[in-house]
């Protein structure tokens, strides 16, 4: 049922994803209509130039952004793809407008927008038709922010003349800043911030309000009250500088518009003078400050960090993703339940294995932090190939429990007797596999812990990793040193071989998991790049490992397998390549939820308005159970709305510095965390629990 219950949120979700028509020219969302148009009053000519845009109609009271987006928001960005020596030039942005919100001011347009691109077409440019495809990405916003895209198609025909929106691009081009000509302007750094003197402007424009647009983000505070006076026909403005500001440049460009003014002039000035230091914070991204303290209890003793840490992982048996490992040892539990001295050795070995790769992992993690990488729990999870080769070995482990084929066919006869020979290493292996998969999530009493174990010295958090492995191994160690536990059980018969293939499809449920995690991460191409490998792989375990095929057809179907499995290879590694792009994803869009960054958080916080912030992941399994249950419930969602709780969800399915270091200063080092924000800005958030209820999330808003 839960699962059912998360294909159904899936589908929904994608139900709600902006429509294509056809023939690929338009996107619609419940926000905008976005569409690519063209210019080409002469056809597409060799050596003579056409105009391209994305026209942008907005429903009422919402609005995309400029180039300078202002406090928040983001510019619209376009992506295009054109013939060899087709080139396309930079977007002629119309003039903005002012967009108080709160105590921000942005820069954007509502109502009907067209961005306007003029595209080259080279002299030797020879074709019947020009086709044309354009990836576009906006930001629209009334109360809430949603991030939208759009891919577009048009195929232009050459010499035949096509200018159905002529009309549009004469009013967007007329609306396009022009430069300011006899206009002279210099800028200086004082104490109150940027001052600006422009001389040579027009007669008509003397006495009157202007206002100023810089087209460099992040430098002025675009809110604050500005001093601005008039001499002769010289104007000066003195413009404070942003708090939160990550450039010293040495020149601006800017568009002054003049009151009652529609359309801006550019111009541009050198600066003189030293900038200011920038903070530290500043310097390195443009965020806000690092987020205050999240509790205000006081904070683990090691002791204690070693018991949260020994309950965590007994609890971390609850969770489903350890749950297709669990069956593996209940299977072995049952083959040996009459055999003492069998049992419990297993249990040994199951612990050992359990300890020693919650040790080794957190070695690893500790290592590649002090090298200076932004790392937390289940790390290895963002990788794309960690998951691919998980995804395999469920498929296989699957397989095999299913008897589709047998290990000791596909093994070499020396490994297979060894393994024959040496059941412990067996069970030792079962528990590195449990670790593999049990790393995605975090069981309540684990995240304290493991925040602690992040700021001790070496010896100590690995004695906290070493008690988190312990609590997880505990249960099957106890039943396998419990004697009582054998009389309880039914001797070993026919009913094994029907469990046996029931265990196989708690492994494949594992593999449908995987495979989304890796969709998530690298998109359709790369989930379905490895289903096709899934499938050589078991074709080749088939054709291998299934007793009484002969041996010619066993190497033909080898052969093809293998050829298959090359093919398949070779179309998920560059999908996966493409996925270990540095532009992570920072959340997830919809109705209710915006995307995550400590700018946001600032600035909503900045503004008296409550935040809740969903640190997440699609590998992480607690995560995703909270967002298909707490998280959807209508009384939370409603609960929410009535307080104005803004909601952030950060992603952190792909590596992400920015989450890491929030993490951090939560004191926690992987996810799923949830923070709650009152209005007051000077007040810590409330961190809620791991696995949220309904009635955890509603009595902390009830504190706000």
């Amino acid at each position: 049922m839960r699962l059912l219950r998360t294909l159904l949120a899936i589908l929904t979700l994608g139900s709600s994803l902006p429509t294509l028509a056809a023939p690929g020219t338009v996107v619609t969302t419940d926000q905008v209509r976005a569409e690519l148009v063209a210019h080409a009053p002469q056809g597409v000519v060799a050596g003579q130039p056409i105009w391209l845009g994305l026209s942008i109609a907005h429903q009422p009271h919402w609005h995309t952004y400029w180039k300078n987006p202002g406090d928040s928001g983001l510019p619209t960005t376009l992506q295009w793809t054109l013939p060899e020596g087709v080139k396309a030039g930079e977007i002629e942005w119309p003039t903005p407008r002012r967009m108080p919100i709160g105590p921000l001011v942005n820069h954007g347009y509502d109502g009907q927008l067209l961005l306007p691109v003029r595209v080259e077409v080279p002299a030797g440019f020879a074709a019947d038709s020009l086709p044309i495809k354009l990836h576009a990405e906006w930001l629209v916003c009334k109360d809430v922010c949603i991030p939208e895209s759009g891919d577009f198609a048009l195929d232009l025909p050459a010499r035949a003349a096509w200018s159905p929106q002529a009309a549009a691009f004469d009013a967007a081009l007329a609306s396009a800043p022009r430069a300011l000509a006899g206009a002279t302007a210099s800028a200086s750094l004082t104490d109150s911030g940027l001052q600006i003197e422009i001389g040579g402007l027009p007669a008509d424009w003397a006495g009157k309000a202007i206002e100023l647009f810089p087209e460099t983000a992040g430098v002025l505070d675009n809110a604050a009250p500005r001093q601005a006076a008039w001499n002769g026909n010289r104007w000066t403005v003195t413009v404070p500088l942003s708090d939160q500001r990550f450039e010293s440049p040495q020149r601006m460009d800017a568009v002054l518009v003049p009151a009652g003014g529609a359309v801006g002039s550019r111009i541009g000035f050198a600066i003189a003078g030293n900038w200011p230091k920038l903070a530290p914070a500043a310097a390195a991204v443009p965020a806000a400050a690092p987020l205050p303290a999240a509790s205000t209890a006081p904070p683990l003793g090691l002791a204690a960090a070693l018991l949260f840490a020994l309950i965590g992982g007994a609890i971390l048996n609850l969770m489903p993703c350890v749950f297709p490992v669990l069956s593996l040892k209940v299977l072995g539990f049952a083959g040996h339940a009459h055999d003492r001295r069998a049992l419990m050795l297993g249990g040994v070995a199951y612990t050992a294995g359990v300890v020693l790769s919650f040790i080794g992992l957190a070695a690893l993690l500790l290592v590649l932090r002090a090298g200076g990488e932004q790392l937390g729990w289940g790390f290895q999870l963002q990788s794309p190939a960690v998951i691919a080769v998980l995804a395999a070995l469920f498929t296989l482990i699957g397989l095999n429990l299913a008897g589709v084929f047998e290990f000791g066919s596909v093994l070499p006869s020396g490994l297979a007797s060894l393994r024959a020979r040496h059941p412990l290493v067996d069970s030792l292996l079962t528990g590195v596999l449990a670790v593999a998969v049990a790393s995605p999530c975090t069981a309540p009493f684990m995240g304290a812990s493991l925040g602690l174990a992040a700021t001790l010295p070496a010896a100590e958090a690995l004695a906290i990793f070493g008690a988190l492995g312990l609590g997880m191994a505990l249960p099957y160690l106890a039943a396998s040193l419990w004697p009582g536990l054998a009389r309880t059980l039914p001797r070993p018969g026919a009913w094994m071989a029907r469990f046996k293939v029931l265990m196989a499809f708690p492994m494949f449920a594992t593999v449908v998991w995987l495979v989304w995690v890796i969709g998530q991460q690298t998109g359709i191409d790369g989930a379905a790049a490895l289903l096709a490998t899934l499938l050589a792989m078991a074709f080749i375990a088939w054709a291998l490992g299934t007793p009484g095929i002969g041996q010619v057809a066993r190497a033909a179907f080898g052969v093809v397998g293998v050829a298959s499995l090359v093919l398949a290879l070779s179309w998920m590694l560059p999908a996966f390549q493409a996925a270990a792009s540095p532009a992570p994803r920072t959340g997830e869009a919809g109705p209710h939820w915006q995307p995550w960054s400590e700018q946001r958080v600032a600035e909503l916080r900045a503004a008296g308005k409550p935040v809740f912030v969903d640190f997440t992941a699609a590998w992480c399994v607690t995560c995703q159970y909270n967002k298909r249950s707490t998280l959807a419930n209508a009384e939370v969602m409603a609960d929410f709305a009535a307080r104005g709780v803004v909601l952030l969800r950060a992603d952190w399915t792909r590596r992400d510095a920015a989450i890491t270091a929030a993490l951090a200063g939560f004191g926690r080092n992987g996810v799923p965390v949830y923070a709650l924000y009152g209005a007051d800005s000077a007040r810590p958030p409330q961190i809620l629990a791991e696995i949220l209820s309904v009635r955890e999330v509603r009595d902390a808003l009830a504190r706000l």
